[in-house]
């Protein structure tokens, strides 16, 4: 097999299989993927949560992540910010002809150690091959899926006067990771990317304060956006 990808590997044929078999199989299988159907098929109840994402960071490798690690946290938290477990993820990938095979089989593993990290599967996928020059490098969506235990009620509409502002962390790591590794900055201390699976911390958070009404993943536009969002969509003002 080429040590780069080729048109022929969005074609549908051998190569098209052997990239599933040999660079997302043997990081991502389980028993719903394994079956290589149309679709995944699972059985749920109750409320379900679904988003979907799509993640085209330059550069693809930075400090304390990728566009793997990236894509997967990003949609478990879109998930969790709606107060839901998260299940199950699909994986789309747009490549670029030439794009390094290993660089790709390095991602998938990214992908995977992010997946195990939050306790989800990756059920269904796809790969799709552009000519040279029409993306760069590789193009990642995600969509997932999760299950909302009966009783929770988060939106960014339910923001109440009176109601305080927490932050689970510093801001701004992950974009000045990304600014760094693009404009090559040095910094005297380590700068690298807090991009991490909350679902865990925010099941922590409801079991210890059901009145939490408000979740929200600050990423593009930072917390400001967050907080103007929360605004608009309760009709509230904020004092920071």
């Amino acid at each position: 097999m080429s040590d780069v990808i080729l048109l022929a590997h969005g074609s549908g044929g051998k190569l098209s299989h052997d990239l599933v078999k040999k660079t997302f199989l043997p990081s991502l299988a389980n028993t719903m993927l394994n079956k290589l159907d149309d679709s995944a098929i699972f059985e749920a109840s109750g409320r379900l949560a679904f988003t979907t994402d799509s993640y085209v960071v330059n550069p693809i490798f930075f400090p304390g992540g990728d566009i793997g690690r990236l894509a997967v946290c990003g949609t478990v938290n879109d998930l969790s910010m709606s107060g839901a477990k998260p299940l199950y993820l699909s994986l789309s990938i747009i490549l670029e002809e030439g794009f390094s095979l290993s660089e790709l089989d390095h991602i998938v593993k990214s992908v995977k150690a992010a997946a195990a990290e939050a306790g989800v599967n990756i059920i269904t996928g796809d790969t799709k091959v552009v000519n040279h020059g029409q993306a760069d490098k590789l193009f990642i969506n995600t969509s997932g899926i999760g299950i909302i235990s009966p009783g929770v009620d988060i939106s960014g509409a339910n923001a109440k006067v009176g109601d305080k502002v927490i932050l689970s962390g510093t801001i701004g790591d992950h974009g000045i990771a990304i600014m760094s590794q693009r404009e090559g900055l040095k910094f005297s201390v380590p700068i690298e990317s807090d991009c991490a699976p909350l679902n865990k911390l925010v099941s922590q958070i409801l079991k210890a304060s059901p009145r939490i009404h408000c979740f929200r993943d600050p990423t593009r536009g930072g917390l400001a956006t967050t907080l103007n969002e929360f605004a608009a969509q309760s009709n509230v003002g904020i004092v920071v």
